[in-house]
């Protein structure tokens, strides 16, 4: 029975979290149909930019990505305080981008005020509206729906173009941050779809570089903290440059199938996170395989399970064994 998405997101534990969404039957919906030989590449295009959209409504940073052939992984940041802070007329606007609203939150956003008997029921209308701005089964819906739509449209069909579930796990601290977000990266090169980070097509990686060397700063993801301050709030815990070379070194590890071992140009973040080369291999390759939900250190299961009041935690030996 599949676990309650209550159960996997808990926002006192973290803020970030893994995200997976495939298309139905594991289908080359978004690739070249080998039969036909059509290519729907353009629609990978299609789903980059609606994440990129949809990352500046809501309030939720988007970590990593990589939009596949046949699904998409997204590692995204919940800005919970970023929503609590939002003006009234800012929770309408930015929710009437994304969807039409009602009679009422239009009227408030056209005209700045309601009458009074009908402030309590414009005021709880808001309030959900506040709380789906960082909820991510609606970023998700958001996202999935309208490239659900546009394929069906563009193939004269009807039906489902993605699974009917998404798969969420929570990244408990920096260790399980860092080790997803690499494994999202280098997706395309695990899959032979690239050779270099800096050329895999609709990954953040390729976005980030792209736009470093432009110099513009219209980026649409979650940046970087400098180095003078490492843990900035609002950023993610690691620099750029480091992030760069971990992914880099990593990289080549993989392609030259050389499993036990990482040269030593490798990038002191990885001291910082105490975990073994051969680990971290390990973790940026299987991923998904090690991990069925929530991932990192066993005192961040420990603390997870304390705040879900459960007694089970999940993925404990597993974590034992490559986060130790």
């Amino acid at each position: 029975m599949p676990t309650p998405r209550n159960k996997q997101v808990c926002l006192q534990a973290t803020s970030y979290y893994h995200c997976i969404s495939r298309c139905v039957r594991r289908a080359y919906l978004c690739g070249r149909d080998k039969y036909s030989n059509k290519s729907y590449e353009h629609r990978r295009g299609w789903i980059e930019k609606r994440l990129l959209f949809l990352s500046s409504v809501f309030c939720i940073d988007i970590c990593a990505y990589a939009v596949m052939k046949n699904h998409c992984h997204v590692v995204i940041h919940i800005d919970q305080e970023k929503a609590a802070s939002l003006t009234d007329m800012q929770v309408v606007r930015l929710w009437h981008q994304v969807c039409k609203g009602t009679i009422l939150t239009r009227q408030f956003s056209d005209e700045g005020e309601v009458a009074d008997y009908l402030l309590p029921t414009l005021k709880n209308t808001i309030s959900v509206y506040r709380e789906r701005l960082f909820d991510i089964s609606w970023f998700m819906r958001l996202l999935n729906e309208p490239i659900a739509r546009m394929a069906n449209d563009e193939d004269d069909c009807t039906g489902r173009f993605w699974e009917g579930r998404f798969v969420s796990q929570a990244l408990l601290d920096e260790a399980a941050l860092a080790a997803c977000m690499v494994y999202v990266e280098l997706n395309p090169i695990r899959a032979g779809a690239a050779k270099t980070p800096e050329n895999s097509p609709y990954t953040s990686v390729k976005r980030r570089i792209e736009i470093a060397r432009r110099g513009d700063k219209r980026l649409g993801l979650m940046q970087f903290s400098e180095k003078s301050t490492i843990h900035q709030s609002g950023k993610l815990p690691f620099e750029f440059e480091d992030y760069l070379q971990l992914i880099d070194a990593t990289g080549r590890v993989i392609r030259d199938e050389n499993t036990g071992y990482i040269n030593r140009h490798l990038p002191d973040i990885l001291t910082r996170l105490r975990i073994s080369t051969s680990n971290w291999l390990s973790l940026t390759t299987r991923f998904e395989r090690y991990f069925k939900g929530a991932a990192g250190r066993c005192s961040s299961l420990s603390q997870l399970s304390e705040i879900q009041n459960t007694k089970r935690r999940i993925n404990v030996c597993v974590s034992k064994r490559l986060f130790q």
